[in-house]
């Protein structure tokens, strides 16, 4: 496979989308482009181009919709041909991309934003071989404390952080005894939705082990079924290397290697904090096989 390959399904997923912005758009038809799953689809645009498919398809209907609002039709043709049914729907959504109404944008001096139509330009890197392992694993349990948080991609989470001082010592002493499960120790655990969350969405979010006790009260639990893991490992500043693990498997690993991403809970496992804030995390991510 030579790698220009990957980024021949992606930007004809991206050229149907642009064919079929006044149709609705079946993400499965796309998935189909890149000949993977939908849920595997979605997760890799969203986590390669930092936007979810759903809302880069609502920006670029409103970036056309927008273009034929100046150009002279009326908002009712334009709300009409974009699916959104009323006037007063169209232009909440215009507002909210444009903090303008389609009125105001038509003066002159009108600031407006756009959504550029994406290209991908997929690199398999190769000379820095991501360090990483394939599990087959059982099904096992999860327990722990669970609470929903918003996303951040990139630097600290204060709502994690929050959430994660409000648990005391002895909570933490006793959940902590509980591991006897890989990955070993308190891990953080997130619960994606079928669709891809947008920076701010709020996702599940656990501070938890892998047990097979019985969960003590006070504790949440979650069965999660048997599969194959793929584990990265990486050293470095926390949070920014742990995080940093999410985009190298979906812009290195996973267009090099015959797996996709499947829905279940995303483990991250941190070492001891050192002295100059870095530590060794483990990101376990679900998998299977497609070759």
């Amino acid at each position: 496979m030579n790698d220009e390959a990957p980024l021949q399904g992606w930007n004809r997923a991206i050229d149907l989308i642009e064919q079929r912005l006044s149709q609705p758009i079946d993400v499965a038809e796309l998935a189909k482009a890149v000949a993977t799953s939908e849920y595997h689809f979605r997760r890799m645009f969203a986590t390669l181009s930092g936007i979810s498919i759903s809302e880069y398809v609502r920006r670029r209907r409103l970036t056309v919709a927008t273009a034929e609002i100046l150009s002279g039709r009326t908002v009712l043709e334009t709300a009409i041909r974009y699916g959104y049914g009323t006037t007063d729907t169209f232009s909440r959504a215009f507002r909210a991309m444009h903090g303008l109404t389609p009125t105001e944008a038509r003066k002159e001096g009108a600031v407006l934003h756009s959504q550029p139509q994406l290209r991908f330009h997929l690199r398999v890197e190769g000379s820095k071989a991501m360090k990483h392992r394939i599990v087959d694993k059982p099904a096992f349990d999860l327990l722990g404390f669970a609470t929903r948080v918003p996303v951040v991609y990139e630097g600290h989470n204060a709502t994690i952080a929050e959430f994660e001082r409000s648990i005391d010592r002895g909570a933490r002493q006793q959940l902590a005894a509980l591991s006897n499960g890989q990955p070993r120790g308190p891990i953080s655990v997130t619960q994606p939705t079928d669709d891809v969350p947008q920076e701010g969405d709020e996702v599940e979010y656990w501070h938890a082990v892998v047990s097979s006790h019985e969960p003590p009260e006070g504790l949440t639990h979650k069965r999660v079924p048997a599969g194959l893991w793929v584990v990265f490992e990486n050293h470095g500043p926390v949070p920014e290397s742990m995080q940093q693990m999410w985009a190298n498997a979906a812009a290195e690993w996973f267009p090099a290697n015959p797996y996709e991403w499947v829905p279940g809970p995303q483990l991250l496992s941190v070492g001891e904090l050192g002295p100059d804030n870095t530590a060794t995390g483990q990101l376990w991510l679900p998998v299977r096989a497609t070759g």
